[in-house]
């Protein structure tokens, strides 16, 4: 069977070469009872390979069990993989068979195998050695003759090195790998994809499927695609439905594209959240640590000044131009120009601590967080006349933190 055969069978659309190397692979593997081990982001397809390595097997007349494994809590995963006994745990109310049990002779294939806990790693790479396993709450050894082919979209010689993941399961797993290449890495096939997308949108929803412009075909090309075929085609189905004008254009399609690769899911949760106010904090900090060093270097160059018995203006220039190499606030630099001129107004600045008292009034600021965050905001604002987009970029936050400061802090724009 051909590689364009296959695509035919199994939907598969596309033609770049990374695409084209992987379904090869698959094929070649097929025939064979080795384990496979499937690499890619997600979105990329990957359920589709088991498929294909299965119906093009000796075992495709027996079963085909797919597995999420990200999916099952970590307390009954080893249950659902090999069964359990009667009264093995609470709610354990009949003997159960599992996966490996249930696919004998056939083909296993276990989506997001990098989400197994530790002690189910042990319990499989038992299996893929000696095709040997125990139920939960058994001490009767079973055999099984199962093809497994696993798949995972985390850095498994990562998650290794950070003990999440067993190094000797890995190369068990990994006897033949299989690399899905990233939407991103096939920009020949984006619009190729988009197009069956909106033919099948167009009969789902009975109406006229939508065409994109060249202007929209290169955006739509150029586009990272961090969510993958996934997201392209929930970007296909919104465009389908919502709008009238059934050619797109790139002003058109540009408002269904996320703004930055950065915002790239939008994700609802309290890890968010967190994240983006730790950024924030962080660079408040730094701001605050900053003007407290410039503060103490003035403070320290008014010391110094004011030893001066009977100096001029000169001689406190001098100590300036040694300091303020290092110096760069403009509210530091201003304040310091104001010291010496008031010095070649009265040289008997030595004499005068209340002189000394009234400039670090000014030199001191406010070191509300709140205070610098509204003066910061303000200031990113003005800097890009308004534009939100580039205010947030120059504060290291994102546009929907930003829009959320302004209304908190009552800043209109």
């Amino acid at each position: 069977m051909t590689i364009q055969q296959i695509k035919q069978r199994f939907g598969i659309i596309g033609n770049s070469p990374g695409l084209n190397r992987a379904i090869d692979i698959a094929v070649q593997v097929a025939p064979t009872d080795l384990t496979v081990l499937i690499s890619g982001e997600s979105g990329t397809g990957k359920e589709m390979f088991p498929q294909i390595i299965h119906q093009l097997s000796p075992k495709k007349h027996n079963s085909y069990i797919a597995v999420n494994c990200g999916a099952i809590p970590e307390g009954t995963i080893d249950s659902e993989l090999f069964g359990h006994e009667k009264g093995s745990f609470t709610g354990a109310v009949k003997s159960r068979k599992g996966y490996f049990e249930e696919a004998d002779q056939g083909t296993i294939f276990l989506d997001e195998v990098g989400e197994l806990p530790l002690s189910t790693q042990v319990r499989l790479l038992r299996v893929l050695e000696t095709g040997e396993f125990i139920k939960v709450g058994s001490s009767q050894v079973m055999k099984t003759d199962v093809r497994v082919i696993a798949a995972t979209n985390i850095n498994l010689l990562q998650a290794i090195q950070n003990g999440k993941f067993r190094e000797d399961l890995y190369y068990r797993l990994n006897t033949v790998p299989i690399i899905i290449p990233p939407l991103r890495h096939r920009k020949e096939d984006i619009h190729l994809i988009f197009r069956k997308f909106a033919q099948d949108f167009s009969e789902k929803y009975r109406m006229p499927p939508i065409r994109l412009q060249d202007d929209a075909v290169k955006l739509l090309e150029n586009f990272p695609w961090k969510g993958n075929v996934r997201q392209l085609k929930n970007i296909t189905e919104q465009i389908s439905v919502i709008e009238g004008n059934r050619h797109i254009s790139a002003e058109t399609l540009i408002k269904y594209l996320p703004e930055s690769v950065s915002n790239l899911p939008v994700i609802y949760g309290s890890s968010v959240n967190k994240e983006d106010f730790a950024n924030e904090r962080e660079i408040l900090y730094k701001i605050l640590f900053d003007m407290r060093n410039e503060i103490n270097e003035l403070k320290t160059i008014i010391q110094e000044v004011s030893k001066l018995s009977g100096g001029t203006a000169s001689d406190s220039a001098d100590i300036f131009t040694k300091r303020d190499k290092n110096i760069n606030h403009p509210n530091f630099i201003s304040d310091s120009e104001k010291f010496i001129n008031h010095i070649n107004d009265n040289n008997k600045f030595h004499k005068d601590k209340t002189l000394i008292e009234d400039t670090e009034e000014i030199i001191e600021e406010s070191l509300s967080l709140k205070d610098k965050e509204i003066e910061l905001i303000k200031k990113a604002l003005g800097k890009y006349k308004g534009k939100r987009k580039y205010a947030a970029e120059e504060l290291g936050i994102s546009e929907r933190t930003l829009y959320r400061k302004l209304k908190e802090y009552n800043i209109t724009t």
